[in-house]
């Protein structure tokens, strides 16, 4: 029994410290008070003895495992664990045969949780369908992106979307300073100091992650001289990490959108906002280049047709120049397409001609409008009637039509009453009238 002891407490030891202050019971759970808090729906039906298969949508370090575990203690039920990173259908198998023979013995389902849930494909995730519903399974899967987008409807369909917040700074706060006098879990034996400064950087940079903001702390506790551990030691810890950015995943998404939506929306504050979140999260300056070229295209258009010129700039001077001028001229050009008159008339008719041209037959160019570069072409009438724009007054050969003539009253641009496009409005109106003048 002594054995057996000394066996638990020297695992324990060996364990990181963010294991060790993992929460034992629903009330140390912290950060999730919209889900479990009094009165809460998650909470409700624990305590009516309702507990049913879900997914947890949320970042990584809020506690989704650990919710997991205290739900299956919860319910006096057996805890099965697969990674959907390393498990494929000989797994799947052996956890359905393992439960099954459960089953048997206790009449009880086994929690199965399946993290990164969204990494199975589709037939592996349909293999767990009928074990949720002959009551083998609770199915819990965790996972970091929009399970609207990874999951299988018929799998969302049995299983309630739950979704976990990043915790707040100050809740981290809390937990670092009880992992500091926490003598049987945490680091209180070895009864370090630290200023409130420190530990506010260390929740800050830990970004709403508990298992990084712990991570954090006990990397400081290693390097700590003497018992204290220093805000330079703090300041070295945290000063290489990132914040929360997965290229290719759903807050990589937003956060471009956001960055996408500041410039339409004129904000050149917010812009830079983003911009800086997505530098600091990681994101390849690069991508964020070419997207600003596509941003002074679709909103900014011919109100101010510099923005194209100025993006493409800076996208060259980020290839040809790095990091940092490289980003300073890629802000140089994001706030200029902020404060720049917009418009999206030009996209806008860029997508109403495409939709025409793939909901019409394919009209022949018309005759006059075609080269005669043989005498048969000629013959054929090929480029007959042909009015040379540059022959005719003003340069415009009024009353000409140079579209199929089954769409000829067809109009796609229209400009709007900003910046440039004033005048590029005013100018297509006077062509109008020169039209109608030559059809009488």
């Amino acid at each position: 029994m002594l054995d057996d002891l000394f066996a638990a407490e020297a695992k324990l030891a060996w364990q990181p410290l963010a294991a060790r202050m993992r929460p034992r019971n629903l009330d140390d759970y912290l950060g999730q008070e919209h889900l479990l808090g009094k009165d809460k729906s998650l909470r409700q039906a624990l305590e009516a003895g309702q507990l049913h298969s879900m997914i947890l949508w949320g970042p990584p370090g809020v506690g989704k495992t650990t919710l997991a575990r205290l739900l299956a203690e919860l319910g006096e039920l057996s805890f099965t664990s697969l990674s959907a990173v390393m498990s494929g259908v000989k797994e799947i198998r052996e956890a359905v045969s393992e439960a099954q023979e459960k089953r048997r013995f206790s009449n009880k389902p086994t929690l199965l949780f399946v993290d990164e849930v969204h990494r199975f494909n589709k037939s592996q995730q349909d293999a767990f369908l009928p074990y949720i519903e002959d009551g083998t399974f609770i199915f819990i899967g965790a996972t970091t992106e929009n399970p609207s987008f990874e999951l299988n409807s018929a799998l969302l369909s049995r299983a309630r979307v739950y979704v976990l917040k990043p915790i707040p700074t100050e809740v981290l706060e809390g937990l670092l300073s009880k992992a500091l006098t926490d003598s049987e879990y945490g680091l209180g034996a070895q009864q370090l100091s630290v200023t409130e400064d420190s530990l506010q950087l260390l929740a800050a940079a830990a970004d709403g992650d508990a298992r990084r903001a712990l991570n954090f702390l006990e990397i400081a506790a290693d390097l700590a001289k003497e018992g204290v551990i220093s805000a330079a030691t703090v300041a070295e810890v945290v000063q290489e990490s990132l914040r929360r950015f997965d290229k290719g995943g759903e807050q990589f998404y937003d956060q471009i959108s956001a960055l996408h939506k500041s410039v339409r929306g004129s904000s050149p504050d917010a812009t830079l906002y983003w911009f800086c979140r997505m530098l600091d999260g990681g994101c390849d300056p690069l991508y964020i280049a070419r997207r600003v070229v596509r941003m002074a295209s679709e909103d900014i258009g011919n109100a101010d047709p510099r923005g194209v010129q100025l993006a493409l700039n800076a996208w060259d001077v980020q290839t040809r120049l790095g990091s940092p001028e490289g980003e300073l001229a890629i802000a140089h050009a994001l706030v200029y397409l902020a404060v720049a008159p917009k418009s999206n008339a030009v996209y806008k008719a860029y997508n109403a001609a495409m939709k025409t041209v793939k909901s019409t037959p394919s009209y022949e160019v018309p005759l006059h409008l075609r080269n005669a570069p043989t005498g048969l072409m000629s013959d054929l009438g090929y480029g007959e009637a042909y009015r040379y724009a540059h022959d005719e007054p003003q340069g415009y050969a009024a009353g000409e039509v140079y579209l199929p003539q089954q769409l000829e009253e067809s109009s796609f641009y229209q400009p709007v009453e900003r910046g440039l496009e004033i005048k590029i409005a005013e100018k297509m109106r006077y062509l109008r009238q020169l039209d109608e003048q030559a059809k009488h």
